[in-house]
């Protein structure tokens, strides 16, 4: 450290003390830029090997602006039929902390009535962290005692589900114990086989709450897909589904023989702040660091995202947001009929002409048609890649009525099938009369003779624009 009062006694002169002020100066802000500089700071950001619909961010040549920023190191988006949208590093193995009790309300409902009894037990009383507030000697129900798990994150009745489930496990099974942790044990191997049973080939459990530390250090752990499929497995069952979606609860349990209220405040800070979120599960400890299992439901369809590792508890709900807002941005609504020309219908409705199919009974003759629905259209996801289609016609050869199906379009994305459309007639073209036929027949007989078209050729019209130019950005 310089010392500046004995520099100003030696060198009296002003000119002198200015430069020293000035060096001085100099140090302190150098000092808080490297301070500023040093300090490592966590930012949210886009990875090549961020998977998009399956292909990564690198291969799809996808800017920047168009991918998600969140700061997590495992993430994972898919809806209910199991279309993926985004995954990072969803596979390999990390902790999950609380994100553990979805299995453990799985189970439990799996296992056990709704009113199975519940009693808390002294070492579930005192399993510390995330609490209930239950206490040795309560009880309640499995119902009851399902919400105290999932909505505040209560490690005590999770531990107390698991002793008292797993000793009914133990009893129907012929094996009666009054040893609390010979029950959890059980129970968590019901968990371990429910997970294999579900396809979850990388994750193990080790205890019912997702503790890691200290006594309950050990090789627990998930992945991001693993606890996604699980999550939209749990979300079918009523009493989870119903438990989640809950900000605060007041639940009833039996304490000294008296009925005693238990207020319940949720974990998810989402739930009632964002549009058609409805749970799922929140996790913390110092190993997992910040994770997050979330559903969203909008118009009757879910999302299941989830984020591990992210850097705070703040950042996990800022991730969701991120991957949900993102994953419906790009969920566009892609209408199938989308042709140059039109055409009349029966009902005189100016209607897409989609193709022209020919009527093998003539040489020159086609068909005018559009598609059963005019106005079908499919929601997709316009990153996963441009529409492709491919058009069959009926062997039509004859009278044709407007309203007949003459055809089917198929439409792909990226090689996957999105929807198949019915193609019909939008006006009716008689059959040629008998004299017609024969002078037909002799048209065609030459034309086979000659190597030359027998009848009109089919023309598909509809056209398939390009949809990721819609939200291309430069890099």
């Amino acid at each position: 450290m310089i010392n500046t009062a004995k520099l100003y006694k030696s060198h009296p002169n002003s000119t002198l003390r200015a430069s020293i002020k000035s060096i001085f100066a100099f140090l302190v802000v150098f000092v808080l830029l490297c301070g500023t500089t040093f300090v490592p700071q966590a930012q949210a950001q886009v990875q090549k090997s961020d998977l998009i619909a399956g292909q990564s961010v690198e291969d799809r040549g996808l800017a920047v602006s168009q991918c998600p920023d969140i700061e997590a190191t495992h993430a994972y988006v898919m809806d209910e039929n199991g279309s993926v949208y985004f995954s990072r590093d969803a596979t390999s193995d990390a902790k999950i902390a609380s994100i553990t009790k979805i299995m453990t309300a799985v189970v439990a409902l799996e296992n056990a009535s709704l009113d199975s009894p519940v009693t808390v037990s002294a070492n579930a009383a005192e399993i510390g962290e995330a609490s209930a507030g239950l206490q040795e000697g309560d009880s309640m129900p499995l119902s009851t005692a399902l919400r105290a798990m999932l909505i505040p994150s209560g490690n005590d009745a999770a531990e107390a589900i698991a002793e008292s489930v797993g000793a009914q496990m133990l009893q129907n099974e012929g094996q009666n114990s009054s040893d609390p942790n010979t029950c959890m044990q059980r129970f968590v191997q019901a968990m371990n086989d429910e997970a294999s049973q579900l396809g979850l080939v990388n994750t193990v459990y080790r205890n019912p709450h997702g503790l890691d530390d200290e006594q309950f250090a050990g090789d627990q752990h998930s992945c991001a897909q693993d606890v996604a499929n699980l999550s939209r497995y749990a979300m079918t069952k009523d009493q989870i589904r119903d438990s989640v979606d809950k900000q605060t609860e007041t639940i009833q349990i039996t304490r000294n023989g008296q009925t005693v209220d238990v207020d319940l405040t949720s974990t998810d800070e989402l739930i009632g702040n964002y549009d058609g979120a409805c749970g799922l599960k929140t996790g913390f400890t110092q190993d997992a660091g910040a994770c997050f299992a979330g559903v969203c439901q909008r118009d009757g369809h879910y999302l299941y995202t989830v984020v591990l590792n992210s850097p705070t508890e703040a950042q996990r709900f800022t991730d969701t947001v991120t991957l949900w807002d993102w994953t419906y941005q790009h969920n566009i609504s892609y209408k199938l009929a989308q042709s140059p020309q039109t055409t009349v219908d029966a009902q005189g409705n100016t209607v897409p002409l989609v193709a022209t199919v020919s009527d093998g009974a003539w040489m020159d003759k086609t068909v005018n048609a559009t598609l059963r629905d005019p106005d079908q259209a499919v929601t997709l996801f316009d990153l996963a890649g441009n529409v492709s289609q491919e058009a069959s016609y009926d062997d039509i050869s004859g009278t044709v009525h407007a309203g007949d199906q003459v055809g089917t379009i198929t439409f792909k994305q990226h090689n996957d099938v999105i929807a198949t459309a019915d193609l019909v007639a939008t006006e009716d073209v008689p059959a040629p009369g008998f004299l017609e036929q024969i002078g037909i027949w002799g048209q065609k007989l030459i034309a086979q003779l000659t190597y030359n078209p027998t009848q009109a050729d089919s023309t598909l019209i509809n056209e398939t624009p390009m949809i990721n130019d819609r939200s291309r950005a430069a890099a």
